[in-house]
């Protein structure tokens, strides 16, 4: 079962598992993304909690139900920070209570994000290291993590937490890459945020699929988190520029000096705990932007 199976992530997350034969219920109160397969029973506009809810898990309890829903966005925790925690630290509690009270054997993944950490003092940035939230976001996902180890140490719900660091490709309108690329093509001249020196560590929305699989598979489910990331630091001048020359503008990112608020610096990730239980990253970064350039070709603009 796969709640916000609409969203970006989540319907990758769809798509992978039913590329290996799994069956599907995606869940989500929006119903707007179509996952087209005789696998997938959707439950569209399904509200999380209610009784339908409570009866659909009771009546089909899944092996497995994977949160992929929430807000993703560090300006809107800051400017809202009400919704933010209902979408991102609520939810996962109504969550792991309906699996305690209707399918107690059903195991749990949550995406979470690498906003918990903050600005690491050391890269790169393994799971060990102390979470120093700088948004509503981050802490609001922090306490959801938080809630996963209670269920997982005192009622036994078996519990997995997957830290997504700066995730992109075709279907995401927003973060970093997709705001370069709608500056970009504007008539005006632009600045992007920032010195250009911040940097993230990308990874493309299949790759994050295909990382969850392996989670379902192979994770221990004892409440521990594992970082989804390629281990590769970029920074946003390295893939701004990278963007521009594919669009044929050339390498000449401009940046104002002015940092977002609740931002980090410096981001990369220690991904061996990932990697021991055989993930590798399939699509470089080249590739990723490529194919993300051509998607964003051929949707309107907002």
């Amino acid at each position: 079962m796969i709640t916000g199976v609409s969203g970006f992530l989540g319907g990758y997350i769809a798509d992978e598992f039913l590329s290996q034969g799994y069956l599907v219920t995606g869940v989500d109160r929006l119903g707007k993304r179509v996952v087209t397969n005789s696998r997938v029973t959707r439950h569209e506009t399904m509200a999380i909690p209610s009784a339908e809810f409570n009866s659909l898990l009771n009546e089909s309890p899944p092996d497995l139900l994977i949160n992929a829903a929430g807000c993703a966005s560090v300006g809107l925790s800051i400017a809202n920070p009400a919704l933010d925690y209902y979408a991102n630290t609520v939810m996962v509690f109504e969550l792991l209570e309906a699996i305690r009270l209707q399918a107690p054997s059903c195991r749990f993944i949550t995406l979470s994000s690498a906003a918990v950490y903050g600005n690491a003092g050391v890269l790169p940035i393994n799971e060990s290291q102390i979470c120093k939230p700088m948004s509503p976001y981050g802490f609001h996902k922090l306490q959801s993590e938080i809630l996963c180890n209670e269920y997982t140490k005192i009622y036994g719900i078996r519990t997995a937490i997957a830290r997504i660091f700066s995730a992109y490709g075709p279907g995401l309108r927003r973060q970093v890459i997709w705001d370069i690329y709608r500056k970009s093509i504007s008539d005006e001249p632009f600045q992007l945020m920032g010195t250009g020196n911040e940097s993230r560590d990308f990874i493309h929305s299949k790759d994050v699929a295909i990382a969850i699989r392996i989670l379902a598979e192979r994770a221990e489910f004892r409440g521990e988190a594992y970082n989804l990331a390629s281990g590769k630091e970029v920074s946003i001048r390295q893939i701004a520029n990278l963007l521009l020359t594919c669009l044929g503008q050339g390498p000449n990112a401009r940046f104002n000096g002015n940092q977002d608020q609740g931002n980090p610096s410096n981001w990369r990730a220690d991904i061996s705990r990932l990697q021991s239980l055989g993930f590798v990253s399939a699509i470089p970064l080249e590739e990723g932007v490529q194919g993300f350039l051509t998607w964003c070709r051929n949707v309107p603009l907002p």
